[in-house]
C-alpha cells in the first residue's frame, strides 16, 4: 500500500490565530510522524454491519409526529481514491444542525428551538461504485464565540470510516452560494483556494426531485493531490 505524504500547502496549519480555539489546541512541540502498524491497518472495524434501511433519511429517521421543518435536500456523491477509483462499502456518518442552526446536543445553548422531528444524524454505506446519498434538511447558520459577531456558514459534518479501526477521516461540507463561507476563519485556515472549493457542494439541479428536494453533490477524495481537506489528517500520511 502506498502512503502519500501530507501536502502542507493543501491542509490547514494546526495554529491559525484567527481561529481562536486553535491557539489552545495546537501542538507546542514538533510533531512526530509514525508509521502505521499492522494492527492499525488491519484491525477490527465498527459499525459497518449495523446500517438500518432508514439510517440515511434524516427527514424520517427521528420524526415523531411529522416531518422536520426546513428546506428539504438530498446530498449525494462518491467516495474515491487518489486515482479517482470508487471506494465501495465505506461507512459515512453525518451530523448537522437543524434548519434553525441548532444541534440536538445538551451543550448547544443557541436560542433557536430544537426540532422534535429532527435528530440531525445519519449513516450509510457506499455501494460498489462508491456512491452514497442522504436525505435531510438544509442546516442553518449559527453564531459562535470566535468574535463579537461570528457566524458559521451552513455545513454538514461527514465522518468516513475505512476498513480498520484507525482509518477514520472527518470533514465539513458547505453549500454553493453561501456568503458566510468567505468570512469563516475555520474555512480561511485552509491555505489553498482550490482546497476550499473542494469543500463546497454545488447545486445538482439535474438530480433534484420536482416539488420535493433540491440536490447537492459532494465527492470525497481520500488521498493524493486532489484529496478532500480533512480535520484529522494523520501527520506523515
Amino acid at each position: 500500500m502506498t502512503l502519500y505524504q501530507r501536502d502542507r500547502s493543501w491542509h490547514p496549519p494546526a495554529l491559525t490565530p484567527d481561529y481562536k480555539t486553535s491557539v489552545a489546541r495546537s501542538p507546542r512541540l514538533p510533531l512526530l510522524s509514525l508509521e502505521g502498524t499492522v494492527s492499525e491497518l488491519t484491525g477490527p472495524r465498527f459499525g459497518h454491519g449495523d446500517i438500518a434501511p432508514g439510517d440515511a433519511d434524516l427527514i424520517a429517521n427521528h420524526a415523531k409526529d411529522g416531518d422536520p421543518i426546513g428546506e428539504r435536500i438530498i446530498v449525494h456523491g462518491r467516495v474515491l481514491d487518489e486515482n479517482r477509483r470508487p471506494v465501495p462499502q465505506t461507512l459515512i456518518e453525518i451530523w448537522q444542525a437543524n434548519a434553525g442552526g441548532r444541534y440536538r446536543h445538551r451543550k448547544d445553548g443557541y436560542l433557536a428551538p430544537i426540532d422534535p422531528n429532527f435528530g440531525g444524524c445519519g449513516r450509510v454505506l457506499t455501494d460498489d461504485q462508491g456512491h452514497y446519498a442522504f436525505r435531510t434538511v438544509k442546516p442553518g447558520a449559527y453564531p459562535w464565540r470566535n468574535g463579537v459577531n461570528s457566524w458559521r456558514p451552513a455545513h454538514i459534518h461527514l465522518s468516513v470510516f475505512g476498513h480498520a479501526f484507525a482509518q477514520r477521516l472527518i470533514t465539513q461540507m458547505y453549500f454553493e452560494g453561501d456568503t458566510l463561507i468567505a468570512r469563516c476563519p475555520i474555512v480561511n485556515a485552509i491555505p489553498d483556494p482550490r482546497a476550499i472549493a473542494a469543500l463546497i457542494a454545488p447545486l445538482d439541479l439535474n438530480q433534484a426531485v420536482p416539488l420535493d428536494c433540491l440536490v447537492y453533490r459532494f465527492d470525497i477524495v481520500l488521498r493524493g493531490r486532489r484529496s478532500t481537506v480533512f480535520e484529522n489528517r494523520p501527520e506523515g500520511n
